[in-house]
């Protein structure tokens, strides 16, 4: 692919956004292929888990500013296609069956941002930066807010959307933005250990189920989302995953996924 790399570890896959020179900024083409490979990751049975990064000193800077220089000339329509393009991408890696984690190092800015906040896990290093900046030339955060609405309150959400500045890896830690802030020397060793314990200590079966929950349940009412759940947790019990992890509790024996 140009526009990124792949590798796999044993059950972790990497996805590595590889624009270096141009901040690992978002275009038609590499929104394509961050998708390909996660649909061959999402197909791969060996693979568990996904991780996300970007190669040289950012994460991604959001979309490619000469690219959004183009999409001037766009129709309407034109436009809306480009944009249910990223959609596709954002509620791709939210929905998915498999974890995926984001690994911040630099800055993550606008569509940069939204790419951290769809993944599952997000661990950053104190040097890392974010930022909702549509605002201050004239755009709008618009595909980005809905997941950013999921993910932290309504109060630090009009912080960023609306005052589009940027914030500190530590203040997105405080509003709940991302997971960790781990030392850049260590980030990457920490994030495999990490994704490594969840491969062995977790049914991929219940990781995927929970997954898809916390996507569906939020829209739901009251008593909607209990009979969901109450029907989601009837269908876990049939799971093999759940026989064997039982057993294995009940046994106390310990089972590695």
């Amino acid at each position: 692919m140009k526009y990124i790399n792949t590798h796999k570890e044993g059950r972790l896959n990497y996805i590595t956004l590889n624009r270096p020179d141009k901040k690992n900024a978002l275009n038609f083409e590499m929104v394509s292929e961050i998708k390909e490979a996660l649909r061959e990751a999402a197909s791969d049975e060996e693979v568990k888990i996904i991780i996300l990064r970007g190669a040289g000193d950012t994460f991604c800077a959001g979309a490619d500013l000469a690219y959004l220089k183009k999409l001037q000339l766009n129709t309407y329509e034109e436009n809306l296609a480009d944009s249910e393009h990223l959609k596709g991408l954002f509620y791709q890696i939210y929905t998915m069956e498999k974890v995926v984690i984001a690994q911040v190092d630099g800055y993550a800015i606008a569509g940069g941002a939204g790419l951290a906040t769809v993944c599952d896990f997000t661990f950053a290093t104190p040097e890392a930066v974010f930022g909702y900046s549509e605002v201050k030339i004239g755009f709008v955060p618009a595909i980005v807010m809905v997941f950013l609405l999921r993910k932290i309150s309504e109060l630090h959400a009009r912080e960023l959307l609306i005052g589009g500045n940027r914030i500190s890896a530590q203040r997105a830690l405080e509003i709940g933005m991302i997971n960790k802030i781990i030392a850049k020397s260590d980030l990457e060793s920490t994030v495999k250990e990490f994704a490594n314990k969840l491969c062995e200590e977790n049914s991929g079966q219940s990781m995927t189920l929970t997954k898809q929950m916390i996507a569906s349940i939020q829209t739901k009412d009251l008593v909607s989302a209990l009979d969901y759940a109450a029907e989601k947790n009837a269908r876990a019990r049939s799971f093999l995953d759940c026989k064997e992890g039982i057993s294995s509790f009940l046994e106390k024996k310990k089972i590695k996924w």
